[in-house]
């Protein structure tokens, strides 16, 4: 089977010294590699996270500015509405009054020529009745 001879303290030695060159050589380095994939992993995701709280924090500043200039838009256009419709009321307030006082001028106006048109056929009528008794009764009668 097994003798324990002089090789088996060799054997040991040979193992001890097999797993402490492998220590040096492969494990630690492995091992030290291994810690600092985790940290830079811990701390990439630690400044994503903060990356992250950041960029909520913007996006919500963000909608609240977006948010207040739509506000803002909204009045500026409800007050230009409100203006306008102001300047359309005092246009058609000020066309009516203008049209009022033409409507009166052309009134008056022609009042005074259905007036002097009066006047003319009064006259008209006065000489046209005078020829017909004129030519009637004859001239010596009628005046």
């Amino acid at each position: 089977m097994f003798d324990f001879d002089a090789t088996l303290p060799v054997m040991a030695l040979q193992f001890i010294l097999l797993a402490v060159i492998l220590n040096a050589v492969f494990y630690k380095p492995l091992s030290k590699v291994l810690d600092e994939r985790a940290e830079y992993i811990r701390q990439t995701e630690s400044g994503a996270k903060e990356q992250l709280a950041k960029t909520e924090a913007l996006v919500q500043e963000y909608e609240l500015q977006l948010s207040s200039a739509r506000k803002q838009s909204q009045e500026i256009i409800a007050q230009a509405q409100a203006e306008a419709q102001k300047l359309a009321s005092e246009r058609v307030a000020a066309a009516q009054k203008e049209a009022i006082a033409r409507k009166e001028a052309v009134a008056a106006e022609i009042a005074q020529q259905k007036e002097e048109a009066f006047r003319s056929l009064e006259g008209q009528v006065a000489s046209l009745s005078r020829q017909i008794l004129e030519k009637l009764l004859g001239p010596e009668l009628v005046r």
